[in-house]
C-alpha cells in the first residue's frame, strides 16, 4: 500500500504565449486509460482548428501506465516534455492536453520543449493538487469516564474525529494515519486501563481540501 501520493482533485487550464504561438493546457483527473483517451478526443474536437493537440497522462499510484503524444510536433518536443513535468511533480492519475495555435514563427526544438513544459506547469498551477494519505477508520468505544481522556489523546495526536455517537457508551470514529496507530493504541489503553475497545472499520485514503477532510476508497 502506497502511504501517500499526489493527484489532481480538480482540473484546470493555463495558457502561455511564445512568439505569437498560443499554448493552452487543459488538465483533468482520470482513473483509467479509457478516460484519458476520451478526454484527448474531446480536446481535439473542441480545438479542431488548432495546429496541434499534444497529450500526456499518468495512471496508477506506481505509474503503471504512462503515455504521451507529440501530435505532429517534432519527436520528443511536446508529449515527452509534458509527461516529464507530471512525473517530476509526482502527479498521479492525471491527463493533460496542450493545444497549440501556431503564431507563424518556428520555435526550434528547445523552444518547443520549454513552451510545452511551461504550459503544463501553468495548467497544474491552476488545478487543485492534493496529497492522498493512507489511513484507517478506527472505532473507539469507551464509557463516559473515558471520553475526556479519548478526546485529549486524539487532540494531542492530532487525529481527525469523523463521528461521535453518545448512547449508553461512547462510540468515536477516528481517522488514523499508520504512524499514529501504535502510540494512540498504547496511550488510550493505558489511560482507560484497557477498557476502551478498538476496531478497524476500513482502510482509506484521505486528504484535506479547503480545510475539509475528505475520504477516498483505498
Amino acid at each position: 500500500m502506497i502511504e501517500q501520493y499526489k493527484c489532481v482533485y480538480e482540473g484546470g487550464t493555463g495558457e502561455i504565449v511564445e512568439k505569437k504561438s498560443r499554448f493552452i493546457a487543459t488538465i483533468i483527473p482520470i482513473s483509467c486509460e479509457e478516460e484519458a483517451i476520451s478526454f484527448i478526443e474531446q480536446m481535439k474536437k473542441k480545438y479542431w482548428d488548432a495546429r496541434h493537440n499534444c497529450s500526456a497522462y499518468v495512471i496508477g499510484t506506481k505509474n503503471e501506465t504512462v503515455r504521451c503524444s507529440d501530435d505532429g510536433e517534432p519527436s520528443q518536443t511536446a508529449g515527452k516534455p509534458m509527461l516529464d513535468v507530471l512525473l517530476n511533480e509526482g502527479i498521479h492519475n492525471c491527463a493533460v492536453v496542450v493545444t497549440r495555435y501556431f503564431g507563424g514563427t518556428l520555435l526550434g526544438t528547445g523552444g518547443l520543449v520549454r513552451a510545452y513544459q511551461a504550459a503544463t506547469k501553468e495548467g497544474l498551477n491552476n488545478s487543485t493538487i492534493i496529497t492522498k494519505q493512507y489511513g484507517k477508520k478506527l472505532l473507539v468505544t469507551t464509557d463516559y469516564n473515558g471520553i475526556g481522556k479519548l478526546q485529549y489523546i486524539a487532540s494531542t495526536e492530532e487525529l481527525t474525529t469523523l463521528d461521535t455517537e453518545y448512547t449508553d457508551i461512547v462510540r468515536a470514529t477516528l481517522l488514523m494515519p499508520p504512524d499514529k496507530e501504535g502510540s494512540f493504541t498504547k496511550k488510550i489503553t493505558e489511560a482507560t486501563n484497557g477498557k476502551a475497545g478498538l476496531e478497524v472499520l476500513d482502510e482509506v485514503y484521505f486528504a484535506t481540501v479547503n480545510g475539509e477532510v475528505l475520504l477516498f476508497e483505498s
